[in-house]
């Protein structure tokens, strides 16, 4: 029994330039893991996992997860899905095993999977039960990196038999950048980085505290890759202090579409440059907080958006 390896490296980018040459070279991936069987897998978390080579029923614990089955044509094995796995629509027809920090354990197994595919969120007490009730479980998580996407698809379609398919949309996905590459000036894409617009991203906001994507997330890259510069490229994760947004007061401000009314609403949000000026974009959920074939799309827009 052979071994395969699911998930990728980080990708480090000094520029939108650099970035979006090589993500249109080609993706990363673990090249090694093409020339192995899928019989035996190490996830994300080093857990080596036997699964079936063919499985048949499938319950997924990420909505990303759930997201690139179906964007790979293999949403006919899903039986199951979490409470936020809402796209595709068609996927909130699926049974629902609750959320994501609040698995229901009892539910997964009612639905007899051969194999349970999770995200970032799921925590060790969840893997360590599936592990003691063998039920396979087998974790590809979110990465800091853009195009580490393009591992978790090929991770996603070796588990569901789908190699080639996963193949097929990275190519797809990879062409829509070298297009959006050619399409795009090249005055724009020398622009140092110091004249780039500023961009903030509100993950979060109010009593609760500022929450935003900070240098090392995938999405500090695609707000390079859509021209801009995020004003909290120098921070670690994803706690930001109402002070820094007040003073960085950015061009741009980026918010999820159901909560850009609140935002900017709120106080002292409604006082910054961006909200007085209409330049803050709603977007649509999962084209930017997941990652999925949909960043690309988010990346687009962003970028029409910010033209305006």
């Amino acid at each position: 029994m052979r071994k395969v390896l699911v998930g990728g490296g980080q990708w480090v980018v000094g520029s939108i330039l650099l970035l979006l040459l090589l993500v249109a070279c080609g993706h990363s991936g673990n090249q090694a893991s093409k020339q192995t069987s899928n019989d035996t897998v190490t996830d994300d978390y080093g857990r080596t996992v036997v699964v079936p080579a063919q499985p048949q029923r499938v319950v997924s614990l990420s909505p990303a997860v759930t997201e690139i089955i179906y964007a790979l044509g293999a949403q006919e094995m899903l039986v199951g899905r979490t409470d936020f796995c809402e796209y595709p629509a068609e996927a909130q027809q699926l049974p629902s095993i609750g959320g994501i920090s609040n698995l229901n354990i009892e539910s997964i197994l009612s639905l007899n999977p051969d194999l349970v595919i999770s995200g970032s969120m799921v925590s060790k007490k969840v893997t360590d039960q599936m592990d003691a009730m063998g039920v396979p479980m087998v974790c590809v998580i979110e990465k800091p990196r853009f195009n580490a996407l393009f591992d978790n698809i090929s991770a996603i379609g070796r588990l569901v038999g789908k190699e080639h398919e996963a193949d097929s949309l990275i190519e797809n996905l990879e062409l829509r950048i070298e297009n959006l590459i050619s399409s795009t000036d090249s005055s724009q894409l020398s622009t140092p980085n110091s004249q780039l617009p500023t961009v903030y991203y509100v993950v979060g906001f109010g009593a609760s505290g500022n929450f935003t994507a900070g240098g090392n997330t995938f999405i500090n890259d695609i707000i390079r890759m859509a021209g801009g510069r995020n004003i909290a490229e120098d921070v670690e994760g994803w706690s930001y202090s109402l002070e820094a947004l007040v003073k960085e007061d950015p061009d741009y401000i980026i918010v999820r579409r159901e909560d850009s009314a609140a935002f900017c609403g709120m106080k002292p949000y409604n006082t910054l440059s961006a909200v007085r000026n209409g330049h803050v974009i709603g977007i649509v959920s999962g084209t930017l907080d997941l990652q999925v074939p949909r960043n690309i799309d988010a990346v687009l827009y962003l970028r029409q958006r910010m033209k305006q």
